[in-house]
């Protein structure tokens, strides 16, 4: 539908990430004016997930956006290697024993923003504010009405969505706590600029050894992204390129150590990833809904934020569009945030949990030298078995655990 409905409730979505640009697009495109506000004039960050799961994919399907990855940065995973002191313990193939017109592709996500505001900006119900961050929210009595953009200017709304990550300033400003789960690490995130192919062979690699834990893998647009363990609050080694390429050369098997070697100029300076996991409770005040990691920051363990907020997207438009073309405001709309609160959160509480043991056991084998030493030295025989194992502990990760709706 081309033109909105009246009539029509007006929505302010703050944060033009993976759920507020879907969900944006997805108001538009069924006649609902909505404004999208981003802070940045850029997407670019310089840490974004690009790992998207079958459950990611089968978001993007149920929206009907599946087709804009063909034109995109873009490199579908070829599996997932781990080596522990050295030694090639296994390889698990994509896609995982899964639907194989869904192996686990990495994607530019930026790229993947962009291509959404440009389907969405046709639209004459879409409008788009860049560059004008939001300083707080506009209250009438206890309902949140809008936003105010810093310069002054005001928007106001008869539903905001808070899509502004995990740090987000609306969950702040509305008074919802972040319940926290306790996390014990940090990231170190590197780009090694490097022609390709690389020894990697499209897989996403885990190395472990005694001086820490590090991943590994090529990048949709280019290069390889590497992502280095560190205990939380520890404080960044001082190493010089040449000095992290050393350390992390020693983890590898040899013919991996040597390539690095190769390239120690192109290693970017570390950037903190601070990792932050939690649950706001609630997501919503009357006229407000958190989405994404302003909801529930997730742990980047197995790239869960970018696919969990594309979930989030479509189960919020599924909810919202036919209260906001029915022209539905106050209680009424109201009811249908607790809803999808509701049906959202029990998927992320437990893929937390799976998150939180899936680091737990890669903690212990960085912590156990003999438990490294044994994998290692048993790789040839164990290996086979390990894989089957990490395999099955993967599919909940990899497929999601609720069943997405169908469209209105």
């Amino acid at each position: 539908m081309s033109e909105p409905l009246n009539p029509a409730p007006r929505v302010v979505v703050v944060g033009a990430g993976p759920a507020g640009a879907c969900l944006a697009l997805m108001l538009a495109r069924a006649g609902v004016a909505v404004t999208l506000v981003e802070a940045s004039t850029s997407l670019q960050r310089q840490f974004r997930g690009e790992a998207l799961m079958p459950s990611g994919l089968e978001a993007l399907a149920a929206m009907g956006l599946s087709h804009l990855l063909a034109a995109l940065p873009q490199r579908p995973l070829q599996g997932w290697r781990f080596v522990v002191n050295g030694r090639h313990l296994f390889t698990a193939r994509e896609p995982l024993g899964g639907d194989p017109q869904r192996p686990c592709t990495l994607v530019s996500q930026p790229a993947l923003l962009e291509a959404l505001l440009e389907q969405a900006s046709p639209s004459p119900c879409f409008a788009l504010e860049r560059g004008q961050p939001v300083v707080d929210l506009l209250w009438r009595e206890d309902r949140v009405v809008g936003v105010q953009l810093r310069g002054g200017r005001q928007l106001e709304a008869d539903l905001v969505i808070g899509g502004d990550g995990r740090s987000s300033l609306l969950r702040q400003k509305a008074g919802l706590e972040l319940v926290g789960a306790p996390s014990s690490i940090d990231l170190l995130w590197f780009q090694l600029a490097c022609p390709e192919p690389t020894p990697l062979e499209g897989c996403f690699t885990t190395l472990v050894g005694a001086a820490g834990v590090f991943s590994a893998f090529e990048s949709a647009a280019g290069g390889v992204q590497i992502g280095w363990v560190l205990e939380k609050g520890a404080p960044v080694p001082a190493l010089a390129s040449d000095g992290w390429i050393e350390r992390m050369a020693g983890f590898c098997p040899p013919e991996l150590a040597a390539w690095l070697r190769q390239g120690p100029a192109g290693l970017s300076a570390p950037t903190r990833l601070a990792v932050q996991v939690g649950l706001a409770a609630p997501w919503w005040r009357p006229g407000l809904l958190l989405l994404g990691d302003a909801a529930h920051p997730m742990s980047p363990v197995r790239a869960q934020g970018i696919n969990m907020a594309l979930r989030d997207a479509w189960v919020a438009s599924v909810h919202l569009v036919p209260l906001l073309r029915s022209g539905a405001t106050g209680d009424a709309l109201d009811g249908g945030l607790a809803a999808i609160a509701a049906e959202r959160q029990p998927e992320i509480t437990a893929l937390q949990q799976l998150q939180a043991a899936e680091a737990s056991r890669g903690e212990l084998l960085r912590d156990q030298a003999w438990l490294r030493c044994g994998l290692a030295l048993a790789a040839p025989i164990v290996g086979p078995a390990v894989a089957a194992h990490w395999i099955h502990q993967q599919q909940p990760l990899r497929q999601g655990l609720a069943a997405l709706p169908a469209p209105p």
